[in-house]
């Protein structure tokens, strides 16, 4: 009994390892365009599609001043040599620019799950929090290689699909796939794998993120994490993301830095009046 016990820590505490790999990109909500805004002005190229996306994250970042909601973390992992699942619910509140209090609710199931996995993410999401990581990180032209994969018509509007791989693979990148709003240049949904591979132990990844539109902000909805072990196991991750409260946003200040500076949108949307800037929001992630 003691070496499967044993077994099951190493299987479980490499699945560890590798969900402290999940997107902690910023948590920035990404504010939707009003239902009465005009059409969408004609497809950009690439590079227009990524000036659009960096420059409206940067704007949007100093918007969503403060939030609330809860979390409920699922994992189950069924193979060699036993089976393991359990459940957390985390009460959030977040404070820009980097400041985010988590509190457990409940717990139930496995206690090495919810220990080693599920309070790792959490430290691991604080750690994500300093300057220095999400620099690194944030999704820019300067950490990421990007390339045109489509441009689809979906019941929620146009979206730009990107195809991104890492120029440096550290533990918090990916490549995959991003699909960018054509109204807001914010990310609504995300499927990929890590960079790179955490550890020998696991032969595959796939991780799939989606966003919803919350008092007009784009936030997370859910993150997905399917990993595959070589001996034959697998393990389920997934984050839902509820019960959300913005209590505190500025777009006006943002429409005044507009004004200030002159900035202007690479599609021109942007006019010297700084009007569209009511719009906004933060973004992703983690």
């Amino acid at each position: 009994m003691r070496q499967e016990v044993s077994s099951t820590n190493v299987v479980l505490a490499t699945v560890a390892a590798l969900c402290l790999l999940l997107p902690t990109w910023p948590v920035v909500a990404q504010q939707i365009t009003p239902l009465n805004a005009p059409l969408p002005p004609a497809k950009l190229d690439l590079q227009q599609v990524l000036a659009n996306l960096e420059q409206r994250n940067l704007q949007r970042a100093a918007a969503l001043k403060q939030f609330e909601g809860t979390r409920v973390y699922r994992m189950e992992y069924h193979g060699f040599p036993s089976d393991r699942d359990a459940q957390m619910v985390v009460k959030v509140t977040f404070r820009s620019p980097n400041s985010k209090q988590f509190t457990i609710v409940s717990e139930t199931g496995s206690k090495f799950v919810i220990d080693h996995v599920f309070k790792k993410l959490l430290e691991s999401e604080q750690e994500f929090l300093t300057p220095d990581h999400q620099q690194e990180d944030v999704l820019t032209r300067k950490n990421y290689n990007f390339e045109m994969a489509g441009y689809q018509t979906t019941p929620d509007g146009p979206q730009y699909v990107l195809s991104l791989v890492p120029k440096n693979k550290d533990k918090y990148s990916y490549h995959g796939k991003i699909w960018v709003d054509a109204h807001d240049f914010a990310v609504t949904r995300m499927e990929g794998e890590p960079a790179r591979n955490p550890s020998v132990w696991i032969r595959k990844t796939e991780i799939a993120h989606s966003y919803k539109k919350v008092d007009g902000f784009w936030l997370p909805a859910e993150n997905h994490t399917e990993s595959f072990i070589r001996l034959g196991g697998r393990a389920s991750l997934s984050i839902q993301y509820q019960d959300y409260k913005i209590t505190k946003a500025s777009p006006a200040e943002i429409a005044k830095k507009l004004r200030q500076s002159g900035d202007a949108a690479v599609d021109g949307s942007v006019t010297g009046d700084g009007s569209w800037a009511q719009q906004f929001a933060r973004r992703i992630a983690p």
